[in-house]
């Protein structure tokens, strides 16, 4: 009887000692699990995510900021598109399709533990990637620099590098003020997209005009002016006439080809003082993130520098 009982006492000490161990784990998993705020929804994340997918270039910029790769990329089938500044931290991926329509398909197939998507395009398949892996809806498209900074912390709170994050971030704000004080600008500065369907200027609104606003650089479009992409004419052009044109060709022949055989065309600042620059769309448009922003400054800088 006596061995029986030393017996029972090892068999019920294993038992103390496995539960004892599973209300740790479950402990330590609580203290992990963290719930995160979306525009649609909250979405609730335990650990580190390892195979995120990113449903716009600005998601990926942030994440590249901080040494993560994501494993799938809505890239439009375009890989160029990817700046080399995050290519340095994503040199693959898989390509899950286009931003406008990405493939369910193709990211069911990569088995996600994290879906971040953007809220202006992919709202209306928000329940269809929540399906796939939890998906934390962001604004992308429709940010200013300024909410793109605040929208970043939020990101790192979702990969699980909230600290990594808030670093690299008063890392960029004092990139970005050091550039500032460096940039001398004279005149307005106007960056623009061209394609083979017309000319975009970005307002003050937009990504690439609230940095240029943030460098303390000025623009020729009012600042109360709310729409952020502004379809452009030849006539709308020499209103704004800004003295310094950037343009980011997205094809080969635009309207701007047309419109150098114009006597208007002359008459802008731009062209009379050799002002029009031609610059990466993928790094003034598409990427919209903190390292965008630094290379979009980058530029400015020595821009202005081979004209000093």
């Amino acid at each position: 009887m006596r061995g029986v009982g030393q017996r029972g006492n090892f068999v019920f000490g294993l038992i103390f000692t496995v539960l004892g161990g599973l209300l740790c784990s479950a402990s330590i998993s609580a203290a992990e699990t963290r719930t995160v705020q979306g525009e649609i929804g909250d979405v609730t994340l335990a650990g580190t995510p390892t195979r995120i997918v990113a449903l716009e270039f600005s998601f990926v910029d942030a994440m590249a900021a901080v040494g993560v790769a994501p494993l799938g990329i809505a890239d439009d089938g375009k890989p160029e598109r990817l700046i080399p500044a995050v290519k340095a931290v994503v040199p693959t991926w898989q390509s899950v399709g286009s931003r406008y329509q990405p493939s369910l398909e193709a990211i069911a197939e990569l088995k996600p533990d994290l879906i971040i998507a953007d809220l202006e395009r992919h709202s209306t398949i928000y329940q269809d990637l929540s399906r796939i892996a939890p998906t934390l809806m962001l604004k992308s498209r429709g940010e200013t620099y300024q909410e793109n900074l605040e929208a970043v912390l939020t990101l790192g709170k979702a990969i699980n590098k909230s600290q990594e994050m808030a670093v690299r971030l008063q890392q960029h704000r004092e990139i970005m003020s050091a550039f500032k004080a460096e940039i001398q600008v004279s005149g307005t500065v106007q960056f623009a997209v061209l394609s083979d369907r017309g000319m975009w200027m970005h307002g003050p609104a937009s990504y690439a005009g609230s940095v240029l606003d943030s460098l303390g650089i000025k623009g020729p479009i009012p600042e109360q002016t709310e729409q952020a992409y502004i379809p452009t004419s030849l006539e709308q052009l020499l209103a704004a006439n800004p003295d310094w044109l950037l343009i980011g060709r997205y094809s080969e022949q635009t309207p701007l080809d047309e419109w150098q055989s114009s006597p208007m065309f002359s008459l802008l600042q731009a062209v009379k003082h050799d002002r029009i620059v031609e610059v990466s769309p993928a790094l003034w448009s598409l990427s919209r993130g903190m390292l965008a922003a630094e290379g979009m400054a980058e530029n400015i800088a020595q821009l202005m520098n081979n004209q000093s």
